[in-house]
């Protein structure tokens, strides 16, 4: 059962929201999965992988977990990239997205708060356009969206969406891409971080992590980690088949153990990664 979607920016690093992981921050609870086309159904091209380490950023914290809302997390065995896996850029801390920029995002989450995505767990994609601060605020303080500790947008954040085509991510899509054409190259601009009631109709943009605005910590972070030893690491497993959401919602008891999971089956999607427990 997954959680939340990521990003594999390189071939031994992958990020995603710092809250998507407070139910533990051992890395042998988690495992990633790339190469997945349809969820359920695993092909040649998926791979299942185990995770070295964890780094939430210093500032982050469960009592206000939208602020600082980033994970950087480190795998044990370098990626091998292929047609179906390769990464994102990551942006620099001055790199600016214009609102005309193409930008999409992507996750198996759910389609609605009270309907959930079915097998055979497709991942879904949107566009979506960039919306400026103040625009973005004024979302936020409507009878519709009633969201107080939410009515400001920070700096470590941004504001997109679709309300004309109704497109928003949903539960279970926290930590996943926004990812923007820039220079012919997808960036990962943001990192799925909070919205409003995902309800229908929606009346509200999404709110990212600003992957830029945490490009220095990131390169911190990566430079000053050391290498996996390979030599210890666990095996590569099987890639296994994954049962979607609507076990977890029918109160089934799974075992506690978290995993990511990367699909690629487009060009512009080949750097989308998954939670999930098992």
């Amino acid at each position: 059962m997954h959680i939340c979607g990521a990003v594999l920016i390189d071939t031994t690093w992958v990020l995603s929201a710092a809250h998507c992981f407070k139910r533990s921050l051992t890395p042998s609870d988690y495992r990633i999965l790339l190469g997945y086309n349809q969820l359920s159904k695993p092909s040649n091209y998926s791979r299942q992988m185990t995770l070295n380490k964890i780094i939430l950023h210093e500032d982050y914290s469960k009592l206000s977990r939208l602020e600082k809302n980033i994970v950087l997390i480190q795998l044990h065995h370098p990626v091998i990239y292929s047609t179906h896996i390769f990464p994102v850029c990551v942006p620099d801390s001055t790199t600016k997205v214009s609102p005309n920029n193409l930008c999409w995002i992507s996750g198996w989450g759910m389609l609605s708060a009270d309907k959930f995505l079915q097998a055979p767990f497709p991942l879904l994609d949107a566009e979506v356009s960039l919306i400026d601060e103040e625009e973005c605020t004024t979302f936020f303080q409507t009878p519709e969206v009633s969201i107080t500790e939410y009515d400001v947008i920070k700096d470590d954040v941004l504001c997109a969406g679709d309300l004309t085509n109704q497109k928003s991510f949903c539960r279970g899509d926290s930590g996943g891409p926004l990812v923007c054409i820039l220079n012919s190259f997808w960036y990962v601009v943001g990192l799925a971080n909070w919205n409003g009631a995902c309800l229908e109709p929606i009346h509200s943009p999404n709110i990212f992590t600003k992957v830029s605005y945490f490009s220095d910590w990131i390169k911190q972070k990566k430079a000053n980690t050391p290498a996996a030893d390979v030599s210890s690491a666990p095996l590569e497993e099987i890639a296994s088949s994954l049962r979607g959401w609507g076990n977890y919602s029918a109160g089934i008891t799974l075992k506690p153990r978290i995993s990511t999971t990367l699909l690629s089956s487009q060009a512009l999607l080949l750097q989308s990664i998954w939670l999930r427990i098992l």
